[in-house]
């Protein structure tokens, strides 16, 4: 999505749910580290009170101390996913506090692949205990979460449409160094 593009009913959803999520672990102000380049949801978490930096177009499998700026929080949505090893971005950050979110793994549907952009794929989908144990294994606790159904939009046509509707798609974390 480019940064000239209003987010679409279903990111809308999702950016309300990820605000939320974040505000009611940790209020604004708040200066967080926001895992990968600028986009639309750090800017509305901007607007929401927070300082948010961006870690950049760096490739986080090679560089995964570009996870390492000092802040209050360190946060990762929708782009953990992309990445061979997230572990090495999580072990990084010097934060004290996590906010993460990663689709989860449906058995019913294949991971995403984008066929243009090769930065558009997802490596991982989650299991809920496959991202706790990267989480445990990267020194975080994690100490809230939550699953998330996209938003409604129309009768659903076709049974994984339908599953879509009633399952899950989105985990999100909240963790802490213990």
């Amino acid at each position: 999505m480019s940064s000239a593009t209003a987010p679409s009913a279903a990111h809308r959803d999702r950016f309300e749910r990820t605000l939320a999520f974040v505000r009611a672990g940790l209020p604004p102000p708040a200066r967080l580290l926001d895992v990968g380049p600028d986009n639309a949801l750090a800017r509305e978490l901007r607007a929401a009170g927070y300082a948010v930096e961006n870690t950049g177009g760096a490739d986080l499998d090679d560089r995964p101390e570009a996870a390492g700026a000092p802040a209050d929080a360190l946060i990762a949505f929708e782009v953990l996913e992309h990445l061979v090893n997230p572990l090495g971005v999580l072990r990084a950050s010097p934060a004290r506090r996590l906010f993460a979110t990663v689709p989860r793994r449906l058995w019913f549907a294949p991971a995403y692949r984008s066929a243009t952009d090769p930065r558009d794929r997802h490596f991982h989908e989650f299991e809920d205990w496959q991202f706790d144990w990267l989480l445990e294994k990267a020194g975080w606790e994690v100490v809230r979460r939550e699953r998330w159904r996209p938003a409604s939009s129309g009768l659903p046509l076709g049974v994984r449409p339908a599953l879509r509707r009633v399952t899950p798609r989105w985990y999100a974390v909240e963790g802490r160094r213990p």
